[in-house]
């Protein structure tokens, strides 16, 4: 199977909300298999169904971003923040903004629920860096991307990065 491929801002598809996962299929494991393969073929560390065209509330991560340890891979579904506790500053990334990076202010020590693969209801405890790409990846799933959360100064820092983005999207369709 391909891995699916990563859209890029501003393509709309990204500000998607995402839909409750209800098919916990044979179709669904492949779906996550594929964006696993995405991810790391990326170089990343977590993705989210809307980064890839899809509308549904999935999430994939992997907090060693290797693809040859996988005992580090979680496959989310329908995620939910249920405690939050300490907050932090630190850099972030997104594999649908390349070459754009900055502080972004997160939970340090979350609690979620989610539903794993089978449907069946789990929960996770994350801190530091875990709760960080979960974090972010919640966000894809509200079609929130973290330069949205940018102070004003690194909004505008980053303003001519999004802006060549935004060129090379329309050269794309035009």
């Amino acid at each position: 199977m391909e891995p699916l491929e990563v859209l890029i801002y501003p393509e709309p598809a990204l500000r998607r909300v995402g839909r409750p996962v209800t098919a916990f299929d044979a179709d669904l494991r492949g779906l996550a298999d594929r964006m696993c393969k995405a991810m790391y073929l990326d170089d990343g560390c977590g993705l989210a169904a809307p980064q890839v065209g899809i509308d549904l509330n999935l999430l994939v991560l992997n907090p060693n971003g290797d693809p040859s340890d996988t005992a580090g891979e979680l496959v989310l579904l329908n995620p939910k923040i249920t405690k939050k506790k300490g907050r932090e500053y630190d850099e972030e990334g997104c594999l649908s903004l390349p070459g754009i990076r900055a502080e972004v202010e997160r939970w340090v020590h979350i609690t979620i629920s989610y539903q794993d693969l089978s449907g069946k209801e789990q929960t996770l405890q994350c801190a530091n860096l875990l709760a960080r790409i979960v974090q972010h990846e919640l966000d894809h799933l509200d079609g929130v991307l973290f330069v949205d959360r940018l102070t004003a100064a690194d909004k505008m820092r980053v303003r001519p990065l999004l802006e060549r983005l935004e060129r090379r999207y329309q050269d794309r369709k035009d």
